[in-house]
């Protein structure tokens, strides 16, 4: 079996920042009722002022005010289908596992065109909050390892942050190039499991 990342790994850049943008243009209530919010979650946590997971709730909270989720996220992937890279069209297998931090609501119909499998984050749309722990780094090794998942072949991953999942596959991989260019994950020296640790710390799952 081979897993993969979703956002700057298979797809570029992030599937949940553009739905989101997506939802603002076509709901322009959103400037009101969200973008305040979501700026101001983003700024906060840069300066340490609020934790990761408070402000990613906050970001997706657009979820909770699009009426016609449905239809909007079925159109977005009309439209966005085509940033798949072609790389990972040209090898992907029905066993495949995608693995994602983005909300299982926007990565479901995507996955489903696809004909692989999914384990994203769970979002409850209604009252907007995580249901489960983010499908972010560490988290994604721990639900493989949980779940006594088959033996992974190869991982691939645009980000260091999935260095503990990395771990778990024969072989990892790290896209570079904008989701385009598959290299050699790197060894695992002093120098880059500092970045590994910056980035599982002080980074986040939607890629800006």
């Amino acid at each position: 079996m081979n897993v993969y990342d979703f956002d700057g790994t298979i797809y570029y850049p992030d599937c949940s920042l553009d739905f989101a943008l997506w939802c603002v243009k076509r709901h322009p209530s959103l400037w009101v009722k969200y973008v305040p919010k979501a700026v101001g979650a983003m700024i906060r946590h840069k300066f340490g002022k609020l934790p990761r997971y408070v402000m990613e709730r906050t970001f997706f909270g657009f979820l909770c005010y699009v009426d016609d989720f449905d239809v909007q996220i079925e159109k977005f992937w009309d439209k966005n289908e085509k940033k798949i890279s072609a790389w990972y069209l040209a090898q992907k297998k029905p066993d495949d596992l995608i693995i994602s931090a983005s909300p299982t609501c926007i990565m479901k119909p995507i996955a489903e065109r696809l004909g692989v499998n999914l384990v994203a984050t769970e979002y409850d749309r209604e009252i907007g909050a995580f249901v489960d722990n983010l499908m972010y780094a560490r988290e994604k090794a721990a639900y493989i390892i949980d779940n006594d998942f088959p033996d992974i072949e190869n991982f691939y991953s645009d980000s260091l942050a999935d260095t503990p999942m990395a771990l778990c596959a024969e072989k990892a991989h790290l896209i570079i190039n904008k989701a385009q260019t598959v290299t050699d994950w790197p060894p695992l020296d002093d120098e880059t499991l500092k970045k590994v640790h910056e980035k599982i710390d002080s980074g986040w799952s939607v890629h800006l």
